[in-house]
């Protein structure tokens, strides 16, 4: 048995509704590139020991980070989810209704950038940010948390290691040098102190310094 392997059987067990979102995906012909179950807990127990009441969550998918994070809000909390697509917001929907946890979520379907944008102007702001979306935006993205972040926050973003493909240098393929590009952007930024968990394809998690 393989360590990630072993991981989740102990410590991520995925339930019936998680393993529906990921049915869901193939019936409705969407990427399957959800976030492993290990990388599901660690979303959790981070939402957990932070405290989070507000999580803003960009990129949606089927709901299945949703779920995990959703799970870990406490009752007068809430979850806001940005999404391109719209057909998978309905999916997404339809997933967190089957998951009990639709009356914390609000979709906000259109491009992130402007979502952040009118977050920003209307004062709004989070406690935790899960970012796995477009690896090329990956630095807007932060910079524009930062603008909603409470003190303190914890901004988290998905597959930072990419495959391994960030420690290899003869792979400079646009999206690759995104994620090295982000990666040094946060490791140098002074309002953010991070690093980098090698679980699923590599989780970084980073608190905000205000």
């Amino acid at each position: 048995m393989e360590v990630n392997d072993y991981i989740k059987k102990h410590f991520a067990k995925e339930d019936e509704v998680l393993l529906d979102v990921i049915d869901s995906l193939k019936e409705n012909n969407m990427p399957t590139i959800s976030v492993p179950s290990d990388a599901g807990k660690l979303l959790y127990l981070l939402v957990k020991i932070a405290n989070a009441k507000k999580v803003l969550e960009v990129g949606a998918l089927g709901g299945y980070s949703g779920i995990w994070m959703g799970r870990a809000i406490p009752e007068d909390g809430s979850l806001t989810s940005l999404e391109l697509d719209e057909k998978h917001v309905d999916v997404a929907k339809l997933n967190m209704k089957k998951a009990g946890l639709d009356d914390k979520v609000e979709y906000l379907v259109g491009d992130a950038m402007e979502s952040f944008t009118e977050l920003v102007s209307s004062g709004e702001t989070f406690d935790f940010f899960f970012i796995d979306a477009d690896k090329e935006n990956y630095v807007a993205y932060v910079e524009s948390a930062l603008l909603c972040a409470e003190p303190g926050a914890l901004i988290v973003a998905d597959n930072v290691l990419w495959g391994g493909k960030v420690t290899d240098e003869t792979n400079d393929d646009e999206q690759t040098e995104a994620i090295r590009a982000f990666n040094r952007f946060v490791s140098e930024d002074p309002r953010l102190e991070a690093t980098i968990l090698p679980v699923g394809d590599g989780v970084m998690v980073s608190r905000v310094i205000k």
